[in-house]
């Protein structure tokens, strides 16, 4: 191949490579976008429209514009749920957050026996939701279980009756188990955060003398804002759509005390069959949480310096 032929041929590959250099971070990603839309889009693409139609006992009938969104608005239930999930999330995120921050904190210090710890931690956390419903409904149950016959009987606190059944402490028996679950998690995740972190910083707070207590509001919490943000965002989330343990201890029971939006759109469905307020219900969640999460998201930006 002559000179000439190689100048004129060394554009064209270096143009095809930067096409193909374009297009492949799109084929990497398309895998769970495809999934994403197929599995998440679609069905709340249908939601949309069945909650704009009568649908009741599995039938699609005429367009009723806003009248399921009316119905639900109306609906003493549905603001009772939305109080029992912010209660939920405004008492047993707070405490789990503490729990992780402080537990990191200490592991980080080097503590004895964090090889052994750490691992353990990881235990609650990688329990399925329903084992954990299990699992605490037989510790809490009635006399017989191993809790409640140990502590609430021997000092009189529930005589026989299962702390789930009580309409006064069912709501914080939800939440103990949700922070026993999820406070390893937080504190497994800001713990992962303090070992990232630069030690130039501290080196030098050292040799100004700085308190354990400077070091941890002027080093510590700025460069591990980001982290605790987000972390933080994805508990509240999470917390607020909680099913599985709350189906399993209590079903949303007794009453109405601790049943929260994801259990009445179930019982909507799967018991009442009105399935276009259950649609208007799950819009109405996620409209409201798109709303929030874009404010936290400007909030943390502009304020905190998260994102």
């Amino acid at each position: 191949m002559s000179i000439a032929t190689e100048a004129s041929a060394a554009p064209v590959a270096r143009r095809k490579s930067r096409e193909q250099g374009f297009w492949y971070p799109y084929l990497l990603i398309a895998p769970t976008m495809i999934t994403l839309v197929v599995v998440s889009l679609i069905p709340f693409a249908y939601a949309i429209y069945l909650s704009f139609h009568k649908a009741k006992y599995g039938r699609v009938g005429d367009f009723i514009g806003f009248d399921n969104y009316m119905k639900l608005l109306a609906d003493p239930a549905f603001w009772n749920s939305l109080k029992v999930a912010g209660l939920f999330v405004v008492i047993a995120v707070p405490i789990e957050f503490m729990i992780g921050l402080g537990g990191a904190l200490v592991l980080s210090a080097g503590v004895r026996g964090r090889s052994v710890l750490v691992p353990l931690l990881f235990i609650p956390t990688m329990m399925a939701p329903i084992v954990v419903g299990l699992l605490w409904k037989i510790m809490l149950a009635g006399s017989w279980g191993l809790i409640s016959y140990n502590v609430f009987e021997r000092f009189g606190m529930l005589g026989d009756q299962s702390i789930f059944a009580s309409p006064d402490l069912a709501l914080y028996a939800l939440m103990f188990v949700d922070i026993w679950q999820w406070s390893p998690f937080m504190m497994l995740a800001f713990f992962a955060g303090l070992q990232a972190m630069p030690v130039g910083p501290y080196r030098a707070a050292a040799v100004d003398g700085a308190s354990p207590l400077r070091v941890f509001f002027k080093i510590t919490l700025p460069m591990m804002t980001p982290l605790l943000v987000v972390i933080t965002l994805l508990r509240l989330i999470d917390a607020f759509k909680v099913f599985d343990t709350v189906f399993i201890l209590t079903g949303g029971g007794p009453g109405v005390v601790t049943q929260t939006p994801s259990v009445l759109a179930y019982k909507m469905t799967f018991e009442f069959w009105n399935i276009g307020e259950a649609s208007a219900l799950a819009v109405l969640v996620w409209v409201a949480f798109f709303i929030f999460c874009n404010v936290f998201y400007q909030i943390a930006k502009k304020k905190l310096g998260a994102f």
